[in-house]
């Protein structure tokens, strides 16, 4: 099974979120988290945006990147030898440094954004990636807007930023454009196209403006990229990025569906997503995959009967496994006779069938009325029911 590279671009990406800022001790500890889990490339920031961003991405290279074993750290720059510059003495502390230079190859971006022509795209990539190679060894080349752009003219870029000394290859769906099957295509389309892509790290980098990262994600690598970069709770800029904890929970949870792994350590994941959620001020929509408050939750009577019969029945990821805890039992209106006498139950009460009965349809009527039922709510039902034991 081929081993799937994450690189972990919430330091960067996601902090590029409207309202999101991200002080350098606090990216030292959401990258101690990423650490935590076995990420293996943190993309610690911006180097060059400003001060701040060049302490954080320092600060990470200093505590986090200076010991045998660390991750790669990462600072983006674009296609100038100043971003390169700045990104490079930021990481100097880092054992395994990367910068990743990034230039706009859609003709959209080209002639209304940089105003310069496809020759001198192809000029750019080359120098600035040979600049940022004579600084450190592991350089990434991002075509910005890669969807977009003519694919005859990408694997043009990408065959110059190999020839000029990248190793990776990032192919970003920079507005959320591509559908599953385009992107997929794509990387396959890189890879059968681009001299030397074989050899290279093809990097999936996908936002979610049609709701579509996680899909395009899996489908790069189902075509044969070997790097992933996501966000923490999918941060990001606009709608976000790919979100982290789907991309590598969907190959964990279906490892033939995509024919790669990754070796994380997912227990971490929820305790991470809080963190993120905490310090970038982005609350986590309660039916959010994997991290969402009812990501684990069960309200239903038929889910619920299920659950306690079986978890595997309504449940296709333990909560354990991502640190979420155990899961939960809700009552409510749509809760049947199981899950309630189970409650009751752990409460401390046992009912006779008849008795159950009408407590079951007292349940009913007060549910009817409240938005969420407690169990102050169902101890004070019970104690007309069985006074002496509730």
């Amino acid at each position: 099974m081929r081993k799937i590279l994450f690189n972990d671009i919430t330091l960067r990406d996601g902090e590029q979120s409207p309202g999101v800022n991200f002080f350098p001790e606090e990216k030292l500890e959401i990258a101690r988290q990423l650490v935590r889990m076995g990420l293996p490339i943190i993309e610690a920031g911006f180097a060059v945006a400003s001060d701040s961003d060049w302490k954080g991405v320092n600060l990470i290279a200093r505590e986090l990147g200076g010991q045998p074993g660390a991750p790669v750290i990462c600072s983006m720059a674009r296609a100038h030898h100043k971003d390169i510059d700045a990104a490079h003495q930021a990481l100097r502390p880092a054992l395994r440094p990367r910068i990743q230079v990034v230039l706009a190859t859609s003709d959209l971006h080209l002639e209304h954004k940089l105003k310069i022509s496809r020759e001198e795209c192809l000029a750019r990539t080359r120098e600035s990636v040979a600049h940022a190679r004579s600084l450190v060894e592991d350089v990434e080349f991002a075509a910005e807007d890669a969807t977009r752009s003519d694919p005859a003219f990408l694997f043009q870029v990408f065959a110059a930023a190999l020839e000029a000394g990248a190793r990776t290859l990032e192919i970003p769906d920079t507005v959320g454009y591509a559908a599953p099957h385009e992107y997929g295509a794509l990387v396959k389309a890189v890879l059968d196209n681009v001299p030397g892509a074989k050899d290279a790290v093809i990097a999936t980098h996908c936002h979610d403006d049609l709701g579509l990262a996680t899909a395009n994600t899996l489908a790069g690598i189902a075509a044969g990229a070997g790097q992933a970069e996501c966000t923490i709770n999918g941060i990001g800029e606009r709608a976000g990025n790919a979100p982290f904890e789907e991309v590598v929970m969907a190959l964990k949870t279906r490892p033939g569906q995509w024919g790669a792994e990754a070796d994380i350590d997912t227990r971490h994941i929820v305790e991470t997503s809080r963190l993120v959620e905490r310090l970038a001020g982005m609350a986590v929509a309660p039916n959010k995959a994997i991290v969402g408050g009812n990501a684990f939750r069960h309200e239903s009577g038929i889910h619920q009967h299920g659950m306690l019969c079986n978890a595997l029945t309504y449940q296709i990821i333990s909560p354990e496994s991502v640190g979420a805890g155990a899961f939960r039992l809700d009552l409510g209106k749509l809760s049947g006779r199981h899950a309630l006498m189970t409650k009751a139950q752990s409460l401390g009460v046992t009912l006779d069938d008849q008795t159950f009965e009408a407590f079951h349809e007292a349940f009913k009527d007060l549910a009817a009325k409240k938005k969420m039922i407690v169990d102050d709510d169902v101890a004070n039902l019970l104690k007309r029911f069985a006074p002496a034991r509730a």
